[in-house]
């Protein structure tokens, strides 16, 4: 049966929506699949960004590359009605474990939604965009989209992101991702250990100060981080040495002031030694999340009425905490990031058991469901109303 058109109020595009999912089922599972078993590092989405802008492409909507010079970034469009809304293709994977943050099942999502919606914008009124968003995992692809004027003119954005268990909306925190380099001399380790000065040791003062640091800090803060060079040979003493640390506050304002005491610990390792210590910021900063509570409440109806069941976490909610671009997106304009449920729990995120979830028949179904679920959404946000009102007054500049 071929998909039901609507009319010029937007009666029949749920199920049209359905059908256009449904008929792209295969397209989307395959997708995930193919998009899982090459993983690829956050800047170098190369293939996985070009097969989620083909299958768009080929989906009607006109795709845009290289968008704000990131050469793995994009932006899908259809429609040209004046609600434009964001749905963010995600497709980094993790070093040595893959997709065991599930990007493959945002990014074909992603795709889903937008396939849903292309041919219904214009009768909505709608302006869809899919936004292909790199370097999700640490590199802060949606800042720079952001910063370099993507998401221009956009009212609202959304995404969908595996997890353990559904919620409608990601506890999240602001992170700072640092580089920690330690400059020293080398010498040999046996005969003559007293003219070198060892990078290693510097390190390992950080490490510990750290560690102390940490009794004296809040409940939501983290500091975690690991050694990327520790040397060259044991019997030659460290010159260079380099740490990756991740600094984690509930807002960027109170990582403002949880950054300079974690950045004493690293000059405590340079003053001890007499190292060099240079410290780079390798990214933007992620702030926390600002949800907007009304398309929250709009998405969960619709997921809900696909099946989907939300469980009362109590306080496990806030525990399952992350960080993501996308909250920087929520600062800027009305924005939701649920999460998709596999039912994997203990199994969680960032370990390989999950990216093995990510491949299975429960993810392909979240596939499915997250981008039903997020075209309803858009069809709902573009129905006559005081919604519709406050986010066409809203619009990204």
């Amino acid at each position: 049966m071929g998909a039901q058109r609507p009319d010029g109020t937007g009666a029949g595009a749920k199920p049209a929506a359905k059908d256009l999912v449904g008929g792209a089922a295969d397209t989307l599972v395959d997708l995930s699949h193919r998009v899982h078993a090459n993983p690829e590092l956050c800047f170098e989405e190369e293939k996985s960004s070009e097969w989620v802008a083909a299958a768009l492409s080929d989906g009607g909507m006109t795709v845009e590359k290289g968008v704000c010079d990131l050469p793995t970034a994009f932006v899908a469009t259809a429609g040209s009605g004046p609600l434009t809304v964001a749905i963010c293709a995600e497709y980094d994977a993790l070093p040595g474990i893959g997709h065991a943050c599930g990007h493959n099942v945002i990014a074909s999502a992603a795709v889903g939604a937008g396939l849903a919606l292309a041919p219904l914008a214009d009768d909505l009124g709608l302006t869809v965009k899919v936004m292909g968003t790199p370097a999700e995992e640490g590199g802060g692809g949606k800042i720079l989209m952001l910063e370099r004027g993507a998401f221009a003119g956009v009212n609202a954005a959304m995404m969908v992101h595996p997890a353990p268990t559904e919620m409608d909306r990601m506890p999240c925190l602001a992170v700072a991702h640092v580089d920690v380099h330690y400059t020293g001399k080398e010498a040999h380790a046996s005969a003559f250990p007293e003219l070198g000065i060892n990078a290693a040791d510097a390190l390992t003062i950080a490490q510990t100060s750290i560690g102390l640091l940490r009794q004296h800090i809040t409940y939501s803060d983290r500091i975690h981080g690991i050694v990327v060079k520790g040397g060259e040979a044991p019997n030659v003493v460290p010159a260079h040495t380099v740490g990756k640390w991740y600094i984690r506050s509930k807002t960027l304002a109170d990582l403002e002031k949880l950054e300079p005491r974690v950045h004493r610990c690293f000059e405590a390792g340079a003053l001890a030694t007499g190292c060099e210590l240079e410290v780079r910021q390798m990214s933007p900063k992620y702030s926390e999340m600002v949800d907007d509570a009304d398309l929250r409440a709009v998405y969960r109806r619709n997921a809900e009425e696909l099946g989907r069941v939300f469980p009362d976490l109590g306080e496990l909610a806030d525990k399952m905490s992350g960080s993501t671009d996308m909250a920087n997106v929520s600062l800027a304009m009305p924005t939701i990031h649920p999460m998709l449920g596999l039912g994997s729990f203990p199994v969680s995120n960032h370990q390989p058991e999950f990216a093995a979830f990510c491949a299975t028949p429960t993810a392909d179904k979240a596939v499915l469901d997250g981008a039903l679920a997020m075209a309803w959404t858009c069809i709902d946000l573009a129905a006559d109303g005081p919604l519709k009102q406050r986010l066409l007054s809203t619009a990204a500049s």
